[in-house]
């Protein structure tokens, strides 16, 4: 029998893998052989600890997470990872339950859960829409404040118009960083930025 990788994944940083790491050791996977990956949503298949146990994994081995919707947020996505895993001779074990793509039973069970993970995955998005909606109306979201106030704003680009400030010297007096003061100069027709290298 070939080695246990486990992987876990939650959406937040703020998101603790405590219970899914305890899913993984009941399933007999070893502490050192856990994956992981921290504030990265399903949906994002860039996800480096998900890259490093799918590397780690090799024929006879068993790749395990405590729920699909872990491992994939949307059906293609978990589709071509369990084929891959297949053609790699690596089983997949979903919270105990090892998927067998040549089972018909097993095989629509597993489309199943892809279903149910993408539905999730969307819902969430729907809701999260709606509350942004609802909040925008009742002018609860105005989106980010500008880190300079109009009246800061309008006092840095006339010291700017003097030529007597670099835009290190105005980052500094306004303590915000270089983006800031540039796009707050080119909010008005004034040429020739004089950078920190200027005099």
């Amino acid at each position: 029998m070939g080695e246990l990788i486990g992987y876990a994944r939650c959406s937040t940083v703020l998101q603790d893998l405590t219970a899914q790491r305890e899913i993984l050791t009941s399933l007999g996977v070893g502490d050192e052989r856990i994956y992981l990956d921290k504030g990265l949503t399903g949906t994002n298949r860039d996800r480096p600890g998900l890259d490093q146990a799918l590397a780690a994994v090799h024929a006879g081995d068993t790749l395990v997470v405590p729920k699909l919707d872990r491992l994939a947020r949307s059906v293609p996505d978990a589709r071509t990872i369990g084929d891959t895993l297949a053609a790699r001779g690596v089983r997949l074990n979903l919270g105990g339950s090892v998927y067998d793509p040549t089972d018909p039973m097993s095989k629509m069970f597993f489309n199943m859960l892809a279903v149910f993970a993408e539905f999730e995955a969307d819902l969430l998005k729907m809701r999260t829409r709606e509350g942004m909606a609802i909040a925008r109306s009742r002018g609860r979201l105005k989106g980010r404040r500008p880190k300079l106030s109009t009246r800061q704003q309008a006092e840095l680009v006339r010291m700017h118009g003097t030529g007597e400030y670099t835009i290190a010297e105005l980052m500094e007096v306004f303590s915000v960083g270089r983006a800031t003061v540039y796009r707050t100069l080119q909010r008005t027709t004034r040429p020739g930025l004089r950078d920190s290298t200027d005099g």
